[in-house]
């Protein structure tokens, strides 16, 4: 009976904890055509570089306060102030990448996406993101190879 009750507080004791350590895993992208990124999370800090691509999925690594600590697809890190950033709904391609008509390996393919392009995401399902580029709209199937989704 004993056991049974410091199981249970225990378990409530560090529910909280996971939650903070699963909060981290999350992407947000640029809301403006320039954001200063910086050395620390204060306007006081310099300004490390600038980010000067609107819609740029970040994962989100470490929050104070009003900053985030970002890391872009090419590891670049550094803090950026939450009006700078709004929820994600775009992702970049890690490697070549074929678009296609429909969520299937056997649709006809529409047009072969180099790496490193930058996708609007329409919808995503389970294997499957409905994406937005240019003149072109269809499927490409979520792996390892897209940088913007917790998978």
């Amino acid at each position: 009976m004993y056991m049974r009750k410091y199981l249970i507080l225990s378990f409530l004791f560090l529910l909280p904890f996971s939650s903070i350590a699963q909060e981290n895993n999350y992407f947000l992208m640029l809301k403006n055509k320039k954001v200063n990124v910086r050395y620390g999370p204060s306007f006081d800090y310099p300004i490390k570089y600038v980010y000067r691509k609107i819609e740029l999925p970040l994962k989100i690594i470490d929050k104070k306060e009003n900053f985030r600590r970002v890391i872009d697809h090419k590891k670049n890190s550094g803090w950026i102030h939450i009006s700078q950033l709004r929820n994600s709904h775009s992702i970049i391609t890690e490697s070549v990448k074929i678009l296609f008509r429909k969520p299937t390996k056997y649709s006809k393919p529409l047009v072969k996406l180099g790496k490193g392009r930058l996708l609007k995401v329409i919808k995503c399902e389970e294997k499957w993101c409905n994406i937005k580029t240019g003149d072109y709209s269809g499927w490409v199937m979520k792996d390892d190879n897209i940088w913007g989704i917790v998978n």
